[in-house]
């Protein structure tokens, strides 16, 4: 079956790996690995339908998450769904809000730059939150890239990429109900299908609906504090394919609407002086919608040409205690590609745009300790940002065995000036059981400190924002992968290293002053990051697969002249997982445990119930799922070790003084969960 996102050339053993085959396809004979059943082609991801694999026809070093393998979790949304990954963290950032950051190669998620069907997405403003605006169950795909990437997706790539994939409208009609709730008093409900028009495939449209509301006020560590926010959001995406001849079109649009409250519980709240109870409220809409015209050329379909783009707006208006901010960000993204592919070469060209709108307000009538910094929490930058720009790209693949790809772009900012990408990647085959890799490249971001950081006005401290520069970094990465036959079956071992070099970055600081919060430029002194991983995947009878991971994060950050470790990281993670699905393959079986390594805390708030550092935690995830013919039943449960971090909230009994803080958060700030869902298919499509 042809898909708009899927470009395979007619090359043996091999897949030229382009951002322009997210939206076109074509017949093809490329040989995959002997445990493939089906491969597609995604920017630089060839995606293999079996759980999570890692990718070795390409030069990129990355892994894919197949709907297989987001079922082994409820998997209510993108942030939900990295359980079983042992490259990317997802962590809360604060104890209050429920805004949550990825982490990847032991940095922020800023760095990671975020794609939905290869278009930038979620940047700025949605960045705090964004994590919860894509259901579970419209993924039909996560692919996961670290390093640099290709330059075709722009320069705002450091650390990685990850880009979502969803249910195709022009997949063989079906869909899925989801209904789901757990022991927290959440419950969600999903819903998504397609419509061939007229029984034509070539004319496909896809709708998909998300209702979720949390209704708890549960404060299991009796601070007077919600564990989680409430939370009741709407989201809808309305998708179209469209096919004739040599011409492709994918299309579509969506709505959010979200309203987050939280805060102190009438219970359990500790007031002085009668203040009222400390709240935090947060309403959020975005709209947005997207567009990919793609055009191949010739009987060989190796020459190609397309145009694509999205628009985005994003406004929310939240409260934290005293304090208002609203924000309105406007995006917009296009990118005019080239694509041909003589023989063992390929070259790419393309144009692209980028603008960025945003404006912002604080109010804050009765804390004078911000007052006194309103000049601060201006916008940092002006207030738009308009960045044209332009790549070359040439890989070289011999049979599969060797891959070199170099590209190179230039951008030109309205507010940075002209700034130059260079990145390359290079794999080799050296025989059927070792595969390297390397890349090194450079990468880019503009920053947007409040409006990507505007939980951190839940904190009492003095909140300080420098007039931030554009932030660039290199990054190094090295990878091995094996697969070495062991006892009849074959044993997948991966170890990879990569250095993050930062020369220009927005440095959040808690160590300089206890009573205040920097969000400030890397003037002087150094800022990196080592990651050394090491995963290995074995089958170790029918129908049980095991998987076992150990990641070390070595960053460290100049912090008021003093190089120092980066505050709230673990310093290593380890993982193991077990999956059995015995013949016929009506149950299903999953378990996930996880010891994160301690780090350290922020030392200007150390005292005798706050150390300077955390310790390792467990945590377990169970899961068993029974088949029936058209449903699915799930009952699991989440933190089951029912670790909980001690004094998530400082300062819980006076929430209107500077030493009110909610933000520092290393790990769970709830215990166990339990959970049920219940997903009714419909039609053949899905898993």
């Amino acid at each position: 079956m042809k898909r708009i996102t899927t470009l395979k050339y007619r090359h043996e053993k091999r897949i030229i790996l382009t951002g322009l085959m997210a939206i076109m396809a074509c017949q093809a004979n490329a040989q995959t690995p002997k445990d493939s059943l089906r491969e597609d082609t995604l920017s630089g991801v060839t995606v293999v339908t079996k759980q999570t694999t890692r990718r070795n026809t390409g030069a990129i070093n990355a892994t894919s998450m197949l709907r297989s393998e987001l079922f082994k979790a409820a998997c209510c949304n993108l942030g939900e769904s990295f359980v079983n990954n042992p490259s990317v963290d997802v962590n809360y950032s604060d104890a209050a809000t429920g805004a949550k950051q990825i982490k990847l190669l032991g940095l922020a998620g800023t760095y990671v730059q975020m794609l939905t069907e290869n278009l930038p997405d979620f940047r700025g403003a949605a960045l705090p939150y964004g994590l919860g605006y894509i259901p579970g169950s419209w993924m039909n795909s996560i692919q996961v890239s670290k390093g640099n990437s290709s330059v075709k997706n722009g320069y705002e790539a450091m650390t990685g990429q990850i880009n979502v994939e969803y249910m195709k409208p022009e997949d063989e009609t079906g869909g899925t109900i989801n209904v789901y709730g757990n022991t927290m008093e959440r419950f969600e409900a999903d819903a998504e299908g397609n419509i061939h028009i007229n029984g034509n495939k070539d004319l496909s449209t896809e709708i998909l609906g998300h209702f979720e509301n949390n209704w708890s006020h549960h404060d299991g560590n009796g601070d007077g504090f919600q564990d989680s926010p409430n939370i009741r959001q709407y989201n809808f995406m309305n998708r179209w394919y469209w096919k004739t001849g040599h011409y492709m079109f994918h299309g579509g649009a969506s709505i959010i609407n979200e309203n987050r409250s939280t805060g102190q519980t009438m219970m359990h709240a500790h007031n002085l002086n009668d203040e009222p109870l400390y709240k935090i409220g947060i309403d959020t809409k975005r709209y947005s919608a997207y567009m990919k015209h793609a055009y191949i050329f010739g009987d060989n379909n190796n020459t190609n040409i397309a145009l694509m783009g999205n628009i985005s707006m994003h406004e929310q208006d939240a409260d934290y205690g005293h304090k208002h901010y609203d924000v309105n960000e406007k995006s917009a993204y296009a990118s005019l590609m080239f694509e041909t592919t003589p023989g063992e070469h390929n070259i790419s060209a393309g144009l692209s745009l980028n603008y960025d709108y945003l404006h912002e307000g604080l109010i804050n009538p009765s804390a004078q300790n911000i007052q006194s910094s309103t000049s601060n929490i201006q916008h940092p930058t002006p207030a738009s940002e308009t960045t044209p720009g332009a790549y070359l790209q040439y890989t070289y693949n011999h049979n599969g065995k060797f891959i070199a790809m170099a590209g190179i772009r230039i951008d030109h900012s309205n507010v940075y000036g002209t700034f130059v990408t260079p990145r390359a990647h290079v794999k080799w085959v050296v025989n059927d059981i070792l595969t390297l890799r390397a890349s090194a490249g450079k990468g880019y971001r503009s920053p947007h400190a409040l409006a990507e950081n505007n939980n951190l006005l839940a904190s009492g401290r003095q909140l300080i924002i420098d007039d931030l520069k554009q932030e660039r970094a290199w990054n190094y990465g090295l990878a091995a992968n094996t697969y070495i036959p062991f006892f009849g079956k074959t044993l997948k071992f991966n170890a990879e290293y990569y250095y993050t070099r930062f020369s220009r970055q927005t440095v959040i600081d808690y160590d300089t002053d206890p009573h205040e919060i920097h969000i400030t430029n890397l003037n002087s002194g150094k800022s990196y990051s080592h990651t050394f991983q090491v995963d290995a995947e074995y089958p170790l009878f029918h129908g049980f697969d095991l998987n076992a991971a150990y990641r070390y994060n070595l960053v460290k950050t100049t912090y008021g002249g003093k190089l120092m470790w980066k505050p709230l990281q673990s310093r290593y993670k380890a993982l193991l997982s077990a999956s059995y699905r015995p013949d016929p393959g009506l149950w299903q079986f999953d378990m996930t445990f996880a010891l994160n390594g301690g780090g350290r805390m922020p030392y200007s708030l150390a005292n005798d119930n706050w150390k300077g550092s955390f310790k390792a935690y467990p945590t377990l995830n169970l899961q068993v799922k029974r088949s029936f013919r058209h449903f699915d039943v799930y009952v699991g449960g989440e933190n089951l070790t029912n670790y909980k971090q001690n004094n998530p909230i400082l300062g819980y009994d006076n929430p209107w003084g500077e030493n009110f803080e909610p933000t520092l958060v290393y790990g769970p700030v709830t215990g166990a969960m339990g959970y049920v869902s219940v997903r009714v298919n419909l039609g053949h499509r899905l898993n």
